[in-house]
């Protein structure tokens, strides 16, 4: 809008367009002009009265809704109103444009969305009879009926409302409209329908359903579809085998059919992507995809797919992405391929053999196969290096450090050996992760640390790793995972680490830390943490009062603010899930990935000593707490009651005394308690949540009785006799097991309540 003066026609300024007879407006192109603020009734937009085509795309009238004064514009063909963060219900004037070409309302989803009524859709579907192209993706149109669909305009060429929490039943009558050539319906997961056995609309282009529950097989009939390019039926619910018709769609380029439940052959020789993971294709791949020599894309992991890999892929010269994961494929590194732009080879969780020699990959990962011998080097070009969890031996040579261009390196579960190279943590600032874990590594771990480092993730536990902690690893300012468990490391606490802002997770269990865990007053470290695991060491003193008050993560819940699910890490053009092993209500647990708002404080078999400090009541976010296996004394603090979102709470083997606090009956969420092998007296409260815990929640106390202990109080009735300890051990334990596993389904489901909960309220700061 930089042409638009006073005193200069208005006929030459940019987005605008005249009648060349008459001088009057006829086009105003607004898009992407950083418009922004409230559209009032009252702008002289509205006197523009001869527009035909208006777009005002990709700006920010945030605040607004769309007028009712838009039907001032008689002659309007053209509306485009997408992506500029209109809210509220769309008004029912929209369908008096009886003239409209083109309606795209999509996207203007950023902070609340638009919403369409059923009445004022089906007015709209009546009265738009020259619509050829409507786009309302991200609209809410739950309250519309998917049947006023099957009345829309003949002339109509584009229909896309992807996102519009649609529900119901999708007619076959849009299937079969005579010039429809794109019908995007997907993210509408209660949206069912089936795919029409007869009468398709001949032009049809580009479908796409992903993400509906449309099920039922693929008819034959769609083998009429000539002009089909794009096909994306992922994560539906489709059945049955892939007809061979298909293979008479020419013009198929992009064929993306994963998270169904398919199975037989694939054959398309126009195919530039091809997409059949998560469904159910078994025995040997189809020596036909090797004739596919168009083909850049080919993904089918997670099926049942097996044997060699056909040598007729040696064709696909045009291969840059190759993704046969979590099969059951048997064969030597396909070092034969001549795939000269391959960038991703996938091939994890198969039983590949006999390793590469270098190659040009950028992305590769070889984890979870059968490949052995000494650690294969990755190329200066590659940016994601995963060999975990085969039989890789040998020391890590410390020419892998010219590969500057690595931003993740996975080599754990394996049986390297020897100690680190020197070069390994300070060699590029792209690295994000270093994973070695699980292997025979020892030596003291490198204290050389860029100060520049953009290293995020450092997991080298169940090592052998010895002497000190590398005081330079305050350095890597953005590290967030750091799992050191399980070595042989000889330090005291590393407050040190507190200053890392971003650091969420600190696991040092199973080492050999002692002393005091002396935090100063005020100091103001760790505020993101939100698992702290110092548990099996020689600690000693007090609990660390000053320590809990610093852990404003579990206090107010700052990582609420991450909209993600789990810890990922995103890297280019894929991912790489954090891991950690954690006591969880009493049994140690693998989470392959890392819940973002999962908070764990367990300090236990240590020497602490004293009373549990009472500002660990203000932990509200705390889910786990474990303090067994020390040499705490004194009452059990009843602003444990404060912690309402604790679903584990393990006090055992300590000396508590006195009675066991009635607030911990408020603890709704707890579904672990164990408060055995203490000095409690009295009675156990048989309050609320209380009265859920068996037995084995409260043995070794000498000096507690009551439900459910087979000791009486004084005055009360005998309690029956127990069951016997071998039914109860083995009851008792797959009870706990089926805890663990409700647990952690419980916490995800509340995880993804936390997230819609914390975008309602940190919503100003976030947008989609």
């Amino acid at each position: 809008m930089n042409s638009w003066y006073k005193g200069m026609d208005c006929c030459s300024w940019d987005g605008v367009t005249c009648d060349g007879a008459t001088g009057n407006v006829i086009g105003l192109d607004l898009t992407c002009s950083w418009l922004r603020g409230t559209l009032h009734s009252n702008s002289s937009l509205f006197l523009l009265r001869h527009l035909q085509n208006l777009n005002l795309s990709s700006n920010d009238f945030f605040g607004s809704h769309i007028l009712s004064n838009l039907s001032a514009f008689a002659t309007l063909t053209h509306l485009k109103l997408s992506g500029s963060s209109f809210s509220g219900s769309i008004p029912c004037e929209i369908s008096r444009l009886s003239k409209l070409v083109l309606l795209d309302l999509s996207n203007n989803y950023f902070f609340s969305k638009l919403s369409l009524e059923n009445s004022i859709f089906t007015m709209l579907v009546q009265n738009l009879t020259t619509l050829r192209k409507l786009a309302l993706d991200e609209v809410d149109m739950s309250m519309v009926s998917p049947k006023s669909f099957a009345n829309l305009s003949s002339s109509l060429t584009y229909l896309s409302v992807g996102s519009c929490s649609l529900d119901g039943i999708f007619p076959n009558a849009v299937f079969q409209l005579p010039s429809l050539t794109t019908l995007y319906s997907f993210a509408n997961p209660n949206l069912s329908g089936i795919l029409p056995k007869s009468n398709w609309t001949s032009p049809l282009e580009s479908l796409a359903l992903w993400s509906t529950s449309f099920s039922g097989e693929i008819p034959d009939s769609i083998g009429i579809m000539k002009n089909l390019t794009v096909l994306d039926l992922e994560d539906c619910k489709f059945t049955g085998h892939i007809p061979s018709s298909m293979w008479n769609l020419k013009q198929l380029q992009v064929l993306w059919i994963d998270g169904n439940s398919f199975c037989g052959v694939v054959e398309f020789d126009s195919l530039t992507y091809l997409k059949l993971s998560n469904n159910n294709f078994s025995g040997n791949m189809p020596l036909c995809l090797g004739n596919i020599t168009n083909l850049m894309f080919m993904n089918l992991s997670n099926n049942r797919l097996q044997g060699p890999l056909p040598c007729s892929l040696v064709k696909c010269v045009n291969l840059s992405t190759l993704v046969l994961s979590h099969n059951e494929f048997s064969d030597i590194f396909p070092h034969w391929l001549k795939a000269s732009q391959l960038y991703t080879l996938d091939l994890q969780s198969n039983k590949f053999h006999e390793f590469f020699s270098n190659t040009s990959l950028n992305i590769i990962d070889l984890s979870n196969n059968k490949f052995g011998g000494p650690i294969p080097l990755p190329s200066p070009v590659t940016n994601y290096f995963s060999i975990a969890s085969n039989n890789i031996t040998g020391k890590i040579p410390s020419l892998i450090c010219n590969a500057t261009w690595l931003e993740i390196i996975d080599l754990s579960n394996n049986s390297l050996t020897g100690s680190l190279p020197r070069c390994l943590t300070n060699f590029s600032t792209n690295l994000l992760v270093l994973n070695l874990r699980m292997n025979h590594l020892e030596g003291t771990i490198p204290q050389y640390f860029l100060s520049r480092s953009g290293l995020m993730t450092l997991d080298l536990s169940q090592n052998r790793f010895e002497s000190t902690l590398p005081q330079l690893l305050v350095k890597c300012r953005y590290l967030e995972v750091l799992d050191l468990s399980h070595n042989q490391i000889e330090d005291t606490f590393p407050r040190w680490l507190g200053t890392l802002s971003e650091l969420k997770v600190l696991v040092l269990r199973s080492n050999n830390l002692k002393d005091l865990l002396d935090i100063p007053k005020g100091a103001h470290l760790f505020p993101k943490l939100h698992i702290l695991d110092l548990s099996n060491n020689s600690f000693s003193g007090p609990l660390p009062a000053n320590l809990i008050m610093n852990l404003k993560g579990m206090m107010n819940g700052e990582n609420m603010q991450d909209t993600s699910l789990y810890m990922t890490r995103s890297f280019g053009s894929g991912t790489y899930e954090n891991s950690v092993a954690v006591m969880m209500k009493g049994l140690e647990v693998e989470l392959v990935r890392i819940l973002t708002f999962l908070t764990i404080i367990d300090l236990s078999c240590n020497s602490f000593q004293g009373n549990i400090p009472k500002v660990i009541g203000h932990l509200h976010f705390l889910i786990g707490l474990n303090l067994s296996n020390n040499h705490l004394t004194g009452s059990i603090p009843s602003t444990l009651g404060n912690l309402t979102n604790l679903e584990w709470l393990d006090l055992s083997s300590n000396k508590f005394s006195g009675l066991i606090p009635r607030k911990l009956g408020d603890l709704a969420s707890l579904g672990y308690l164990n408060l055995s092998k203490n000095q409690l007296t009295g009675r156990i409260p048989q309050d609320k949540q209380l009265s859920t815990f068996s037995s084995n929640s409260f043995s070794g106390n000498p000096s507690l009785c009551g439900t459910p202990l087979p000791k009486a109080c004084p005055g009360d009735a005998q309690p029956p006799p127990p069951l016997s300890l071998l039914t109860f051990d083995r009851k008792g334990h797959e009870r706990r097991l089926k805890w663990l596993m409700q647990g952690v389904r419980m916490l995800e489901s509340r995880t993804v309540e936390w997230i819609e909960k914390s975008k309602r309220k940190a919503i100003k700061f976030h947008g989609q």
